[in-house]
């Protein structure tokens, strides 16, 4: 008998007999866009441009993460109100309307850990992704909100975290970012360049 027909009829009396064992469940893969965007979704929140939800997660950073651009101090009662444990700053102290010290005061004030990353993506720190990523990994610092001005850099360095750590697929990765930054084209491109430097 040939290799083929032997395989064609085996094949079926090999499924029958999984189905009949207890325990044994074929794997189920969701197609990239459910995995990415089922979990995300825009809240208006007082004080933060552009604020994003991500619930439901099972990477890295926990099952919580909030992502927003400027931030004001008014902003940290909601934040907190909200279950964040940890506010993540990249913005530069130098940007206009930053509000570093004042936010880091008002956050602290209620209880919520200040993390300031600065990042220019022109001219990124040799250890900004060692910082970032043990930063949202650190369980007491869970939930975290990662905000900039527009939420681009956030979601740029959110989308290497999910390749290096989590094991994302680059576009599935580039899909959430859509749903996240801005200007996605901006984090998917430093992402990309990253990513390739890095290997």
């Amino acid at each position: 008998m040939k290799i083929s027909k032997l395989t064609n009829s085996i094949l079926p009396m090999v499924a029958i007999a999984a189905l009949a064992v207890p325990g044994l469940v074929f794997a189920q893969t969701k197609p990239a866009d459910v995995i990415t965007q089922e979990n995300v979704h825009k809240v208006e929140a007082p004080g933060i441009v552009n604020f994003s939800l991500m619930e439901g997660s099972t990477g890295y950073a926990g099952s919580r993460v909030g992502f927003g651009g400027a931030t004001q101090p008014s902003a940290m009662p909601w934040l907190k109100s909200e279950g964040f444990a940890t506010v993540i700053n990249l913005r530069l102290a130098s940007e206009d309307g930053a509000t570093v010290k004042s936010s880091e005061a008002a956050a602290t004030a209620i209880g919520i850990k200040y993390v300031h990353l600065p990042f220019d993506p022109k001219s990124p720190a040799p250890d900004i992704m060692d910082n970032f990523t043990s930063a949202i990994g650190e369980e007491s610092n869970q939930p975290v909100y990662i905000h900039c001005h527009s939420a681009t850099r956030a979601a740029a360095l959110w989308m290497i975290s999910r390749v290096q750590k989590d094991g994302w697929a680059f576009d599935d990765s580039a899909n959430e970012a859509k749903l996240i930054a801005e200007k996605p084209d901006e984090s998917i491109s430093f992402a990309s360049a990253y990513l390739k430097k890095s290997k």
